[in-house]
């Protein structure tokens, strides 16, 4: 399946992607898609994080990304950033800005997410999922919009997970401060607008980024009317349209993009 059409659409745009560690995740789609629209694409990472997991990928996947990137043809900078750390959001915006110049498009990818039900929810788990999920995109977002002066053009999409749908039960810390993002989504978007901004949330629902099993995969494509699973390049280009001129008049939206996934 294609990443995106080529475009010129945000020649000019310099964006700032979190979480793009690996080559086959959301992260990765959303920086090549914007790149092939005319963006230059800073992009965080943090590999002590993706390295718990089986699907992690190579060490070398956001380099490995960022010369992909180059080699088309766009300025690109993948940067290390512990999203977890107080002030990582002022760092991350002053390191893309003095590489690429000044960001208009922000999109918070990066998530932290474990498994925990009731039975093992504690304070700690609590707080990593916090830091990560809620307070620094909130604090990328804040202070992007307070630096932001082109006076159009602006753009944050922060990327959910459907919270506002269904239950998760076995991920409550995941879960709430994911569905907090959808209401900070919708306060933000009318505090910002006269300034040249909106604000969107997109939910791309179950996503083959490669962290789906076999038996998740049999379990998942009945509920797909469209026999197939979600991709990374599916959420995209929808964050592309949202980046992107077409997109000025939506704002303080969560757009559901699931391909009519069917819950129980």
């Amino acid at each position: 399946m294609s990443t995106a059409r080529s475009g010129s659409d945000l020649a000019g745009k310099v964006a700032l992607v979190t979480g793009a560690s690996r080559l086959r995740g959301i992260g990765a789609a959303i920086c090549r898609v914007l790149a092939a629209r005319g963006a230059d694409v800073g992009f965080s990472h943090w590999r002590p994080y993706d390295a718990a997991f089986p699907w992690s990928g190579a060490p070398s996947e956001p380099n490995d990304l960022e010369q992909e990137l180059m080699q088309h043809g766009r300025r690109a900078v993948a940067i290390e950033c512990d999203l977890s750390e107080l002030n990582a959001a002022t760092r991350l915006l002053d390191d893309v800005e003095g590489r690429l110049g000044s960001i208009s498009i922000l999109v918070n990818n990066a998530a932290y997410s474990t498994r925990d039900g009731y039975e093992r929810l504690d304070a700690t788990t609590i707080d990593a999922h916090y830091s990560v999920n809620m307070r620094a995109a909130m604090l990328l977002a804040a202070e992007f919009c307070r630096r932001f002066a082109a006076g159009d053009g602006g753009r944050i999409i922060n990327i959910t997970s459907g919270q506002s749908l269904g239950p998760m039960p076995d991920e409550l810390a995941y879960g709430a401060t994911k569905g907090a993002i959808e209401a900070f989504t919708r306060s933000l978007a009318p505090a910002v607008a006269a300034k040249g901004i909106t604000v969107n949330a997109v939910n791309p629902g179950p996503t083959d980024s490669g962290w789906i099993s076999s038996e998740l995969r049999d379990a998942l494509l009945p509920k797909f009317p469209t026999g197939r699973l979600g991709t990374p390049e599916d959420a995209a280009r929808l964050v592309a349209w949202l980046a992107g001129p077409d997109a000025g008049w939506v704002t303080g939206q969560v757009i559901h993009s699931e391909g009519g996934f069917l819950r129980d």
